[in-house]
């Protein structure tokens, strides 16, 4: 007797790599729900339901959304966080700390500069020429 022989062969199983969340649209939502009141003999609904592969937590949550008025809330609703729309004032500060940022680097080069300079006129014992400060007694008595 073969090995190949004992065991019974059977089909392979098919199974999906990842489960899919089914999406309704508005309009089959609709038209289910017509379908459904239009059942009038028992067991119609519950055939409809078979038949569409759907559930009765469907309908229920289908007709809430349909006798609050909510027509947008028969459209699929989606997953996770919402998004958020970007602040102007968030952007503008961001921007404005950008240039903060550029113009306090560009202040320490130059400050480096000036002491260069002012080392370099030391060493050769060249006098800078300063910039004279304004009085304010000069400037109340005029």
């Amino acid at each position: 007797m073969n090995s190949s022989n004992s065991h019974p062969q059977h089909p392979p199983t098919e199974v999906s790599a990842k489960a899919t969340r089914r999406h309704f649209t508005a309009e089959y939502k609709r038209k289910i729900l017509q379908e459904a009141d239009a059942c009038t003999q028992p067991g119609q609904i519950g055939a409809l339901l078979r038949r569409e592969g759907l559930y009765s937590s469907h309908l229920v949550k289908w007709r809430e959304a349909r006798d609050h008025g909510q027509l947008a809330g028969l459209e699929p609703k989606r997953r996770g966080p919402k998004a958020q729309q970007p602040n102007p004032i968030a952007k503008q500060l961001a921007e404005q700390q950008r240039e903060n940022a550029r113009l306090k680097a560009e202040n320490a080069k130059l400050q480096l500069i000036c002491d260069v300079q002012k080392k370099v006129s030391q060493l050769l014992g060249v006098t800078l020429p300063t910039i004279p400060e304004d009085d304010k007694s000069t400037k109340g008595s005029s």
